[in-house]
Order: structure tokens, then C-alpha cells, then sequence
């Protein structure tokens, strides 16, 4: 009986150990399992504070570096985007072949130099100063010639002369003489030069006059530029008198210039008056005002050119030309 309850108390302390090893052990993983998850929501907050401070630090980083365009939202308001948005702006001839935009014969033909409108009693660029000279009566060149003598003394005052010394007592008539006769195409206009002598002779082969020779007054510091002009023309069966040529350029010359003016002025007027297939001008020229002064490059010429009709649309009849006045294959 003795060993009988022996074992029944030992059975029982055993139970109750057991009991309380599985209600410590049962206390101590729901601790760690509670501090688990506390923990991993502190370490997802934390890296949730991390990531929106990176986010503020690169969003005032940007901020900073374009001054806030980046927040701004340019997007239009519909779905589609414009194409001044969606294409970038670009030449036309660069577009392909297929999205070309189909142009109108007029188009097609339309020279980069178009002419301007030829006003045969002021000429080409009318001014109310061409067509008071044009115009004016004899007592009124008189006082013309008074005034720009006067400004001539003056000049030699300026530039420290005695405008009373013999060697140049007379040099404010002669150089107002002088000017006036360098500047005397303000008086002349196409329809006189011409004078008619355009002939019906059913000829469409080229035509040139080459080394025109050319005297004109640079209009920056009005001293001289020099050269020769080439005109070449491809008639439509009228041909204009071949003196007319020099002669048209020699009224353009004889005004206040520059060479790329004077270049694109001779032609216009030929297309103008005598509307053949195409002009071509070349005028090669050297040029005093960059070789008195300024870089003063005594071996430098300027050469210019001015293209229309078939001479600009076709690069055969444009390079026949410049064979033909001596331009290609200069050295």
C-alpha cells in the first residue's frame, strides 16, 4: 500500500511538472512570437520612412535642378497628343518620299530668289530719294550739286584739311561731280535700257556674255568693289539685244551696292523683261573696303550667283554654264 501511493505521488509530481513546463513554454512563444511581429512592423515602418525620405531628397534634388518644370504636368488634356508635340520640327525635303505633301506645279517652279516687282519709273527699289533725281529739273540738280559740294567741304574740314588750299580748292566740285556720275543709275530704268530690242528668233539655246566688267560703290563705307559679271540666259524664243546685258548691269552697278544685291537685282530684271527658261549671274569682285581697311586681304575676291528657272532646277545646265565662263575647275 505504502509503494502504491508512492508511485501515485510520483505520477502525479510528474503531471504537474509536465503541466507547468507546457504553460511556460506556451507563455514564452506567444512573448516571442508578440515580439516578433513588433519588431518586423517597426523594421517595415522604418524602411518605409527611409524610402519617402530618399523620394523627398531626389524630388527636391530635381526640383532644384530645373526649377520645378518637372512638376508640372504638359500633357494636353485629350488622349492624343498634338503633332507639334509628338514630331519634332524638321525641313520638309527631309521628310520621306511617301509623306511628302503633294505641291502645286506653282510651287514646284517657284525660285529661291523670287523677283521682285519691277517698277519702271522708279526702278526695282523705288525710294522717294530715286525718284525725286529721276524727276528733277534743271534747277533742282543744280541745288543738288550745291549741297553735296558743301557736304564735301565739310568732310575735308572734318578729316583736318584747309579746304581753301590750292591743291584742293576744287576738290568738293570734282568729287561731287564724281559721285554723282558714280551713282548715276538712280536716273536710268529698265524700260529705257532695253528700249525694245527683244526679237522673236525661235532660239532656246544658252546664251552668255562674260566678263562684264563692274564698278560699283560699297553702300557700308561707299568706296569701290571691282570685278566682272557673267550673265547667261536660256531664251524662250525671244532674244534680248546683247548690249542690253552690260548695260543692265551697268545701271544696277552705278548705285550704292552690295554684291549680293547687285547680283540678284541683273537677274531678276532679265527674267523680268525678257521671261526666258532661266538666268544665271555670276559676278566675281574685290572688294577696297577689306583691303584699305579692316582685314585688309589684298587677294581676296567675293564671288556671288543668282539662279533661276531651269538653271536652278537642273544641275546639268547649271554646271554647262559655269563650265562655259570659266568657273569649274579653277584653282
Amino acid at each position: 500500500m505504502v509503494r502504491f501511493a508512492e508511485a501515485n505521488a510520483s505520477d502525479n509530481d510528474s503531471i504537474s511538472e509536465l503541466h507547468s513546463a507546457s504553460s511556460t513554454t506556451g507563455l514564452s512563444d506567444v512573448d516571442d512570437s508578440t515580439n516578433g511581429s513588433g519588431s518586423l512592423r517597426r523594421t517595415t515602418a522604418t524602411n518605409g520612412s527611409r524610402e519617402e525620405k530618399k523620394a523627398r531628397k531626389k524630388k527636391r534634388r530635381r526640383r532644384t535642378k530645373d526649377g520645378g518644370i518637372s512638376e508640372v504636368d504638359l500633357r494636353p488634356s485629350s488622349s492624343k497628343r498634338r503633332n507639334s508635340l509628338s514630331k519634332a520640327a524638321r525641313d520638309p525635303r527631309d521628310e520621306p518620299e511617301g509623306k511628302r505633301r503633294k505641291t502645286s506645279k506653282r510651287e514646284e517652279t517657284e525660285t529661291r530668289s523670287p523677283s521682285p516687282v519691277i517698277d519702271f519709273d522708279g526702278l526695282s527699289r523705288p525710294s522717294l530719294g530715286t525718284r525725286e533725281r529721276l524727276e528733277e529739273s534743271t534747277e533742282q540738280a543744280a541745288a543738288r550739286f550745291e549741297k553735296l559740294r558743301g557736304a564735301v567741304r565739310t568732310i575735308l574740314e572734318c578729316v583736318g584739311e584747309d579746304p581753301d588750299r590750292e591743291g584742293i580748292l576744287d576738290t568738293p566740285s570734282r568729287y561731287a561731280k564724281a559721285m554723282l556720275y558714280f551713282t548715276k543709275g538712280y536716273q536710268l530704268n529698265v524700260k529705257d535700257i532695253v528700249n525694245n530690242a527683244i526679237f522673236h528668233e525661235g532660239h532656246n539655246e544658252m546664251v552668255i556674255v562674260k566678263d562684264i566688267e563692274i564698278f560699283s560703290l560699297c553702300e557700308h563705307h561707299l568706296v569701290p568693289f571691282t570685278g566682272k559679271m557673267h550673265i547667261g540666259y536660256i531664251p524662250r524664243n525671244n532674244v534680248i539685244g546683247i548690249s542690253k546685258l552690260p548695260r543692265i548691269a551697268e545701271m544696277f552697278s552705278r548705285r550704292l551696292q552690295v554684291q549680293e544685291r547687285l547680283t540678284r537685282e541683273v537677274a531678276n530684271a532679265i527674267m523680268e523683261v525678257l521671261k526666258p527658261q532661266g538666268v544665271a549671274v555670276v559676278m566675281e569682285s574685290s572688294h577696297l573696303c577689306m583691303v584699305m581697311r579692316g582685314v585688309q586681304k589684298t587677294t581676296a575676291n567675293t564671288i556671288t550667283s543668282c539662279v533661276l528657272g531651269c538653271f536652278e532646277r537642273k544641275e546639268k545646265t547649271r554646271n554647262e554654264f559655269l563650265s562655259l565662263v570659266g568657273l569649274t575647275g579653277k584653282k
